[in-house]
């Protein structure tokens, strides 16, 4: 038997379940991994809550998570029992002690990175690797504004932005936030809490705005992004933190300067065991070579998945949080 996570229906954090099951055997082309660290995501709070809908209830949770393959299935070639392995895409499941998935959204750890470090950045890095190297590829001399700049993918972004050239301007909600956004390369900070984000903007550019707003909080935020665009610049609208947009006039993107606007997905740019491979190539480079760190700031036993994900959904996290079953 082994444990997990489940939920037999949507809403807050109670309905989540530590029960006891009993993992299946790899079907072929798949893979069971032991996890031995899960990943905590704002993604996997919509799922719970309904936003996204699961394929069917009850459900596993999450998608990222790092360890060891236990058992492959039939046509596996590129992994074997005893790799060290980590993922981020797949069915729900991954807040578990064991996991099966597809053996191609499974990729091999190089040996200089640990387990606890892959299962806080395979989504958040492979996420910040798209954003900047591939929804908008990035150059260098570019200033580009990126809300919730001290969360797990803000900070990755920040040190990624940073070592490609690029001014990143983030948002956060409190001085300490701001603090470790800059120390983590932001070029500058504004506290949305305190200061007009477009006014702010504005002075930061002396008036030019930015090239790119990278937007992970939905409705909240819409508005505001877009008027921090310079014209026939691009909006990224990748998450829905306060909630999704929605009743949206597309003419806002030609009343604000002949926008672009862009709602992309992980799913949509790993969507090939090539190009799987190449994004995470990226990112383990970056983080072998010291360009990024990731600061798991919070672990959590896997029993407690539900305050985890009310200290994320509280903004009460900074960095990356891990799961240890």
């Amino acid at each position: 038997m082994a444990k997990r996570i489940q939920f037999a229906r949507t809403g807050g954090p109670e309905v989540l379940e530590l029960v006891d099951t009993t993992p299946a055997e790899p079907a072929p082309g798949e893979v069971r991994v032991r996890n031995q660290a899960v990943g905590l995501n704002f993604i996997d709070i919509y799922f719970r809550t309904g936003l996204y809908p699961a394929p069917s209830l009850p459900s596993g949770l999450g998608t990222e998570g790092a360890g060891v393959v236990e058992a492959v299935g039939e046509g596996v070639t590129h992994l074997k029992a005893g790799d060290r392995v980590a993922y981020a895409q797949g069915p729900l499941g991954a807040y578990a002690e064991q996991h099966v998935l597809p053996a191609e959204k499974v990729v091999v750890l190089p040996e200089s990175i640990d387990v606890e470090t892959a299962a806080a950045s395979m989504l958040k890095g492979l996420t910040v690797q798209y954003l900047l190297r591939q929804t908008a590829p990035l150059q260098g001399g570019e200033t580009i504004l990126w809300h919730a700049a001290a969360g797990g993918v803000g900070s990755i972004a920040c040190q990624w932005a940073k070592a490609l050239g690029v001014k990143l301007i983030g948002t956060v909600s409190s001085p300490e936030k701001a603090a470790l956004a800059e120390k983590n390369g932001a070029w500058a900070t504004i506290d949305y809490t305190k200061e007009d984000v477009v006014e702010r903007v504005r002075e930061l550019t002396g008036g030019a705005m930015c090239d790119v707003v990278y937007d992970s909080v939905g409705k909240d935020t819409w508005e505001t992004s877009l008027d921090c665009l310079k014209p026939r610049s691009l909006m990224v609208s990748f998450g829905n933190a306060s909630g999704p947009v929605d009743g949206v006039n597309i003419g806002i993107l030609n009343q604000k300067g002949s926008l672009f606007v862009t709602r992309p997905s992980l799913n949509g740019y790993a969507d090939t065991r090539e190009r799987l491979e190449w994004m995470a190539g990226e990112l383990f480079e970056m983080l072998e070579s010291g360009k990024v760190k990731v600061d798991i700031a919070q672990r959590y036993p896997l029993a407690d998945a539900g305050k985890a994900q009310e200290a994320l959904q509280g903004r009460q996290t900074t960095g990356s949080t891990i799961l240890l079953p």
